[in-house]
């Protein structure tokens, strides 16, 4: 009878581990596009099927806005998929814990911190790209723009639309891309420029590409993987990787300080690092963390690594404020959704 006891509370203690390890959660901050997590999902419940995730979407400034405002009490585990730029503002006000992930093999270099416990590790790399919806630029009689400096032309006056660096990753990326590969003068003489053409300055990094696949406005700066999907989804959508050069910056991830879920924070690292996240990610993004792993994304040049400018993260996080707070002063009267 004790033997049968014992073993009714031994079976019972596993049946309660189970279930903890089942309702076991992570909270994740992500900048990551809703279409993209699903697969993420999957492939992390795979590897670890007893930690469920919370996903937590915004764009980058709305992100780093919670998480700065929620230091003290902090709501997120880990932070994904989020520019490096931001993460690096972040760890300058100390919201994250250095943590070593494993890695897929040999890295392309600037996808890590540079130091030997990295506060933030890169997984991809975003890069600003034009959609030009090609039916609504014909029916203007118009060219299809090949460089950044055609979209200040008058003849595109009012069709085209962009991010808001205020509120998106992508907006702040391609505006530093300009301020950095031409200086600050003719970079803000070139937006002074370009803004005479703009329609809105959107909220999010992708809206305007979608806006520009629905006809909404004929011209959508936007980013590359979200140029690349839509174009495959069947939008009559030509993809512009401008001649000048284009801004980018890195998806990157890191652990939350305060987080109470820390070892499931560290799976979560390992497997963003993992060669089968590389490989879902190579399907998004021309250019990952570990090159052996990339292939071709559709649309996309594939010299598209020689077309980045020369961006320095650092200096585009620390100046991050100030781009912002000038831009707001000068264009932010048609930005839309700005937290």
């Amino acid at each position: 009878m004790k033997h049968a006891v014992v073993s009714v509370l031994m079976a019972l203690g596993i049946l309660v581990t189970g279930c903890s390890e089942q309702k076991r959660t992570l909270v994740v901050y992500t900048a990551a596009e809703a279409d993209q997590l699903p697969a993420y999902e999957a492939s992390f419940k795979h590897a670890h099927p007893g930690i469920d995730i919370v996903w937590v979407r915004e764009s980058t400034g709305v992100l780093i806005a919670k998480i700065l405002a929620e230091k003290n009490a902090p709501r997120a585990d880990v932070v994904f998929a989020t520019a490096a730029s931001s993460l690096i503002q972040l760890d300058d006000a100390q919201t994250l814990i250095p943590y070593a992930p494993k890695l897929a093999g040999p890295r392309d270099p600037r996808f890590n911190d540079g130091r030997t416990v990295p506060h933030w590790t890169g997984e991809a790399l975003l890069s600003a790209a034009i959609c030009v919806n090609a039916v609504e630029i014909s029916k203007r009689h118009l060219p299809v723009p090949q460089s950044w400096e055609d979209l200040t032309k008058p003849e595109y006056q009012g069709m085209i639309s962009m991010p808001d660096p205020g509120a998106s990753g992508v907006g702040l990326f391609t505006v530093s891309g300009w301020l950095q590969m031409w200086g600050e003068a003719k970079g803000w003489d070139y937006m002074d420029r370009l803004n005479r053409n703009i329609a809105e300055y959107s909220h999010s990094g992708s809206k305007p590409c979608k806006d520009a696949a629905r006809g909404e406005v004929p011209i959508g700066i936007s980013f590359d993987f979200r140029a690349s999907k839509t174009a495959s989804d069947g939008a009559p959508i030509v993809i512009v990787v401008p001649k000048e050069g284009t801004g980018w910056d890195l998806e990157a991830t890191a652990i939350v300080a305060g987080t109470q879920h820390r070892s499931e924070a560290e799976a979560f690292l390992d497997w963003s690092m993992s060669e089968e996240a590389m490989r879902l990610y190579a399907k998004s993004f021309a250019v990952i963390a570990t090159p052996r792993l990339a292939a071709p994304v559709s649309g996309l040049p594939a010299d598209l690594s020689s077309r980045l400018a020369r961006i320095n993260l650092e200096q585009a996080a620390h100046n991050r404020e100030r781009v912002i707070a000038t831009w707001t002063v000068r264009y932010a009267s048609r930005a839309t959704g700005r937290p």
